[in-house]
C-alpha cells in the first residue's frame, strides 16, 4: 500500500506539473487544428496522415486521463472539467463503423474548451456567466411571457391580414422572434400596415419592450454576476492577506521568543565560566 501511495503521489506531481499541463493544452490546440483541417481535405494521403495524427493525439488524451484517474482517485469525478474530458474522450473512442454514433466523434473538438480553464481571464468570464444563471432564468421567463402575450395579441389582430406571418400562434411566435432579433421586421410591418396603418404602434411598442428593455436585462444580470464574483474574489484576497499578516506576526513573535531564550542561555553559560576565573585570583 505504501508503494502504491508513493507511486500515486509521483503520478499526481506529474499531472499537476506546469510543463505537463502546458503540453496537454498544446496537444488540445493541435488536435483542434487537425480536426479543422480534416474538414477541408477530401481523401488522399494527406487525409490518411491527418487520421494517424488524430489517432495519436486521441491516445495521448487517453493516457493523460488514465494518469489523472490513477493519481486523483475518486476526487477525479468531483471535478466538472475532468468529467467533461472523460465524456468527450469516451465519445471519441466510439468506433467509426457505428454509423449512428460516428458523428458524435466530431464532438471531441469540444475538448478545446479546456483552454478556458487555463486562461484566468476567460475563466472569470465563464464563472460570471454561471453566477448569472439564476437571474438569467428569471429574465428568460419574463421574455417568454412577453412573447406569448404579444403573440396572442398579434394573432388576433393580424391573422386575416398576413396569414403567412400571423396565421396561428406558432407562426406568430416565430415571426415575433424575427422581429425581436431585428431580422426583416420592416418588411413584415409594411405587409401588415398596407391593410392596417395603425399597426406600427404594436411593432414599435414590441421592439421597445423586448429588444431595448428585456434583452438588455440579460446584459445587466451578467454584468451584475461578474461584479459580485469580483467582489467575492477581492474579499477572499483581503481575508488571505489578513491571515498571512497574522501568520507573519506569529512567526515574528516566535522568532523573538527564540532569540530571548538563546540570549538567556548565553548569559547562563557565561556566568559559570566567570566564577572559576574569580576564584583563581
Amino acid at each position: 500500500m505504501r508503494r502504491v501511495r508513493a507511486i500515486r503521489e509521483r503520478v499526481g506531481q506529474l499531472v499537476e506539473a506546469t510543463w505537463f499541463t502546458r503540453g496537454i493544452l498544446a496537444v488540445i490546440v493541435g488536435n483542434a487544428i487537425v480536426l479543422g483541417v480534416e474538414t477541408s481535405v477530401d481523401g488522399g494521403p494527406v487525409d490518411v496522415w491527418l487520421g494517424y495524427v488524430d489517432t495519436a493525439m486521441l491516445w495521448i488524451f487517453v493516457v493523460e486521463l488514465a494518469l489523472r484517474i490513477f493519481a486523483h482517485g475518486r476526487r477525479f469525478f468531483t471535478d466538472p472539467w475532468s468529467v467533461f474530458d472523460l465524456l468527450v474522450v469516451g465519445i471519441a473512442l466510439v468506433p467509426a463503423s457505428v454509423h449512428s454514433l460516428s458523428a458524435l466523434r466530431a464532438l471531441r473538438i469540444l475538448r478545446a474548451l479546456r483552454v478556458v480553464n487555463a486562461v484566468p481571464s476567460m475563466k472569470r468570464v465563464v464563472n460570471g456567466l454561471v453566477a448569472a444563471v439564476p437571474g438569467m432564468g428569471s429574465v428568460g421567463a419574463l421574455l417568454v411571457l412577453v412573447l406569448y402575450v404579444s403573440a396572442v395579441i398579434a394573432t388576433k389582430l393580424f391573422r386575416d391580414i398576413a396569414p403567412e406571418h400571423f396565421g396561428h400562434l406558432g407562426t406568430t411566435l416565430f415571426t415575433l422572434f424575427q422581429v425581436m432579433t431585428g431580422e426583416a421586421w420592416p418588411d413584415i410591418a409594411a405587409t401588415v400596415m398596407a391593410e392596417m396603418p395603425g399597426a406600427w404602434l404594436f411593432f414599435v411598442l414590441f421592439i421597445l419592450v423586448v429588444s431595448f428593455a428585456v434583452l438588455n436585462l440579460f446584459i445587466a444580470v451578467i454584468v451584475s454576476g461578474m461584479e459580485s464574483l469580483e467582489e467575492e474574489l477581492v474579499e477572499h484576497d483581503k481575508e488571505d492577506d489578513a491571515s498571512n499578516a497574522a501568520l507573519m506576526a506569529e512567526i515574528q513573535a516566535v522568532r523573538a521568543e527564540l532569540a530571548a531564550l538563546r540570549a538567556e542561555r548565553g548569559n547562563g553559560a557565561a556566568e559559570p565560566a566567570a566564577a572559576p576565573a574569580a576564584g583563581a585570583r
